[in-house]
């Protein structure tokens, strides 16, 4: 082989094996979803803002945080409702213990679940508009439990868009 044919060579395999390391570095393990809904734990919630905590009592003793993207936000400050397509709440759970340090102040223990609520009028319209995901530890709770979320909101929030919470502004 010529001296310029090992150059073309060297080029075209280096530009073959770039091109497969920056498809390799964009590509994620695929998101697992939640029965019945089809619901993943959004991208980046953690840093959303937070609409509402709460501390449920027996028999779950959790204390609970809901947070919501900026779509929620924007129709809670609006006082919107129904809700929006797009918006998306997200609820974060643990079990609540004493405080080492100050006897009247429960903290966060273990994570007990994330839970999401998704709007979308077409797509989960036989459920309110609502998409429901429920998840331990990253992963989504079995059917069973999802066959609750829509009768359980159905029940207790309908006249609110079947969403519990409120917004402490």
């Amino acid at each position: 082989m010529k001296p310029h044919q090992l150059v073309l060579l060297a080029a075209s395999c280096c530009s073959v094996l770039l091109a497969s390391v920056a498809m390799a570095m964009q590509a994620s393990p695929p998101k697992e979803a939640s029965p019945i809904y089809g619901v993943t734990l959004p991208d980046g919630y953690r840093q959303w803002q937070l609409i509402a905590p709460a501390q449920e009592g027996a028999p779950l003793n959790e204390l609970r945080a809901v947070l919501g993207n900026r779509t929620a936000i924007k129709a809670y400050q609006s006082g919107a409702q129904p809700f929006p397509d797009g918006t998306v709440l997200v609820k974060l759970a643990w079990k609540h213990e004493q405080s080492p340090e100050f006897e009247s102040a429960s903290i966060p223990g273990d994570a007990t679940t994330v839970q999401v609520m998704v709007k979308d009028a077409k797509k989960y319209a036989s459920t309110g508009g609502w998409g429901y995901g429920r998840f331990v530890r990253g992963k989504p709770a079995d059917e069973a439990q999802h066959k609750t979320c829509f009768a359980c909101h159905e029940a207790r929030a309908k006249a609110r868009d079947y969403v519990f919470t409120r917004y402490a502004p």
